[in-house]
């Protein structure tokens, strides 16, 4: 039960049962980011047009691999709310990545 967040289709598609995930600079297995107990302005940032999530840490890198938070069809949908004005979040900490 402490593996399970809310969180899109797409990402949880591709988290299933994952606890770590390989860093892309270290190449290192890191554990994936856990909201209940880290922050998220921590371990991540908005790209400078608010598009894509951009891992700080070794654990926020691997999240962003291991769930691919950066897939084509996500950065459309988030310049499109963006543009609408409904993103960023006003606490930057979405609920869901």
């Amino acid at each position: 039960m402490e593996n399970l967040a809310w969180s899109c289709f797409g990402c949880n598609s591709h988290k299933h049962t994952k606890t770590y995930g390989s860093d892309p600079i270290t190449g290192q297995q890191e554990p994936l980011f856990n909201p209940r107990q880290q922050s998220w302005n921590e371990h991540f940032s908005w790209s400078s047009d608010f598009t894509e999530v951009i891992g700080k840490t070794s654990c926020g890198r691997a999240t962003v691999e291991a769930l691919r938070l950066n897939r084509r069809g996500v950065v459309n949908l988030r310049r499109l709310l963006f543009m609408a004005g409904l993103h960023p979040p006003e606490d930057n900490e979405p609920t869901t990545l």
